[in-house]
């Protein structure tokens, strides 16, 4: 692991493969680091010629945290939205962006394939849309466009995912429990769910760095992002768009919704997969990540024209 400036603050990343290889950029989801996107996961994309790069988001991992900022009042932050106000918050996916353009620049990386995962979705769709020079391909997995008009996760869902965790160092079994609750609740009906190896995953994770409040500033700062659709319709980079076909977090609409609103996208929904990546599926989506990166050829010469 490394870390290096990028858009004033710390980012924490690591590589694998040649660094002579176009590279490929994994981001993260909401309140996850940069181990979420597995080493076997990293070395199958590698294996096919690319340079794969994964990096912790800002508050999150070892990457600058934003502890110095409160955690939003969620009542505060709906009720200014629904005002029609802007609500006073330390940064939006757009500053997350802005950092995943700064690792390039701090590497000396021009042009990357991108691919994020739920809120590294929504920072991929913007990376692509607001800096298309920087992004040879796009691939969104089980992310949304911020359309209003979407179907939301249950409330049992929602109140799983913000209730307040135990504190790991007073109560580790108690922390172990509430979020292995909520891995299983979203986790597909396709694959076993693997207890062990995401208990291993959130310890690690929780050794690695622990701030609470990070997630908690990341829910506002997608909230305030809101509806992307209208820059959504002007990317032209291949896209793929991978959504689980059993999410009950970003539930399908939102995959069908986002491949829609990108020209040319290739939609790939997965029977059994709900909101996670499962080891069983490596093989596909890096398959299917490869093919779009492979479009990415005929694109740049027509841009180049």
């Amino acid at each position: 692991m490394i870390i290096v400036k990028a858009n004033g603050i710390d980012l924490a990343y690591d590589s694998f493969g040649d660094e002579a290889n176009e590279a490929i950029l994994l981001i993260a989801g909401l309140g996850t680091q940069m181990i979420r996107w597995t080493v076997p996961f990293c070395e199958a994309l590698a294996a096919r010629g690319y340079r794969v790069i994964r990096f912790d988001n800002r508050d999150t991992g070892r990457s600058t945290h934003f502890d110095h900022c409160a955690p939003p009042d969620f009542g505060a932050l709906a009720a200014a939205l629904m005002a029609g106000r802007r609500p006073e918050i330390p940064y939006t996916l757009h500053d997350m962006a802005a950092d995943a353009i700064g690792l390039l620049d701090a590497l000396a990386i021009d042009r990357v394939h991108v691919v994020g995962r739920s809120m590294g979705g929504m920072i991929a769709q913007i990376m692509a849309s607001e800096h298309p020079v920087r992004v040879l391909s796009l691939t969104s997995i089980m992310s949304s466009t911020g359309n209003p008009m979407l179907p939301q996760a249950s409330p049992n869902v929602m109140a799983m995912m913000t209730r307040p965790a135990p504190d790991p160092v007073s109560d580790e079994a108690g922390f172990l429990a509430h979020r292995l609750a909520f891995a299983r609740r979203i986790a597909g009906s396709g694959h076993a769910f693997d207890e062990e190896a995401h208990r291993l995953l959130i310890l690690e994770e929780t050794r690695r760095a622990y701030g609470p409040g990070g997630s908690a500033r990341q829910i506002a700062a997608m909230a305030v992002t809101g509806d992307r659709r209208s820059r959504l319709a002007t990317i032209t980079a291949p896209t793929l768009v991978v959504h689980g076909a059993d999410d009950p977090l970003i539930l399908p609409a939102c995959g069908r919704d986002t491949a829609a609103s990108i020209p040319n996208a290739d939609l790939m929904l997965i029977d059994g997969m709900g909101h996670d990546l499962p080891p069983a599926l490596d093989r596909a989506v890096v398959e299917a990540i490869d093919r779009t990166a492979s479009r990415s050829i005929g694109n740049v010469a027509c841009n180049a024209l």
